[in-house]
């Protein structure tokens, strides 16, 4: 009897154990460590373990060196690995509606507040079987940085004929389309040996992150005005999102929400602070005016939306959210 009794409160501490088993998600994020965008990502994590700490836990297996960086996306749809923290125009092809964050003049906190976040978060689900967890690190646009004094026509427009521009898929359209531009696409990890062996002399990228990549040991001029915004995420394979606890999500997700208000504001001091150092350093400003501002500005917007309503054109969900998400993520 005393065997049987011991047995028994054995097999419901055993049960009770499993039913609080600390969950674990597993990681990847796009960029080398050493980037201040995949910096913002490892804190998140941080705070995920630590208000998770008995319930979930986040497990980091490492950056475009575990998965290639263009493979991450699918690796997180096949439930290779759970999460990943990643720009969605480097899923472009599955999901075009990430240009209404690329040409977005708000940040993450309004779009989260007006119901943006959870449209794109309801699109994610439906073309990827991904939960869009977060939209991190807002508020940052885009410059063009080139290693030569920039030309200007006689209107004072940008002319970019005889530059080797390197292409992205985020400000291709615009690159193409606007300015006229014959892009060299590369990764974020070959520019700056392609900058050094002189394959490119010029690229766009945020504000904020080039002293980290070591690209201004090449790049000499910045291009105002700023253009776009990141649109840098973290989805989560949604079957294993749907498998967590309640109490799991929960953490996860209001940790997402303050980290998306917290990154917006910290990296914008950090975009003052690079801003600062590449000047002191050499690097110097050249500011398109006007008419030529407004055309330049206005074009990286049109250019963008017309690539993302022709591509929800051809996908059999059609383009019904076209309208609603700008109305959601910008202001006109």
């Amino acid at each position: 009897m005393k065997h049987i009794l011991i047995g028994g409160i054995l097999a419901t501490t055993a049960l009770a154990g499993t039913a609080y088993a600390q969950e674990t998600i597993t990681a990847v994020h796009a960029f080398p460590e050493s980037l201040i965008y995949t910096k913002s990502f490892l804190e998140f994590v941080d705070k995920v373990n630590a208000a998770g700490e008995g319930v979930v836990q986040i497990e980091v297996r490492g950056g475009p060196e575990a998965i290639g960086m263009f493979q991450q996306p699918d690796a997180v749809r096949s439930g290779v690995v759970d999460m990943v923290y990643t720009p969605g125009s480097f899923y472009a092809g599955a999901l075009p509606e990430k240009d209404a964050l690329v040409t977005s003049n708000k940040v993450a906190s309004e779009v989260r507040e007006n119901g943006g976040i959870e449209l794109i978060d309801q699109i994610h689900q439906e073309k990827m079987g991904v939960k869009y967890l977060g939209w991190f690190d807002s508020g940052v646009c885009y410059n063009l940085w080139t290693r030569d004094a920039p030309t200007l026509d006689d209107g004072g427009n940008l002319d970019v004929s005889g530059l080797k521009l390197r292409g992205n898929a985020v400000y291709n359209a615009f690159f193409s389309d606007y300015l006229g531009a014959q892009v060299i696409d590369l990764p974020t990890t070959e520019v700056y040996s392609a900058l050094e062996r002189g394959v490119v002399d010029a690229t766009g990228w945020t504000q904020i992150g080039l002293i980290d990549l070591k690209w201004n040991e090449f790049l000499n001029y910045r291009i105002e005005p700023c253009f776009f915004s990141t649109d840098l995420g973290t989805i989560v394979n949604l079957e294993k999102w749907n498998s967590l606890s309640e109490e799991a999500r929960t953490i996860v997700q209001d940790v997402a929400i303050a980290h998306e208000a917290e990154s917006a504001s910290k990296l914008g001091a950090v975009r003052d602070e690079d801003f600062a150092a590449l000047e002191a350093a050499g690097m110097e400003v050249v500011t398109l005016e006007g008419a030529a501002a407004d055309a330049y500005l206005e074009a990286a917007v049109s250019n963008t939306w017309d690539r993302m309503k022709t591509l929800m054109e051809e996908s059999p969900q059609g383009a019904g959210n076209f309208d609603k998400l700008i109305e959601l993520f910008y202001t006109k």
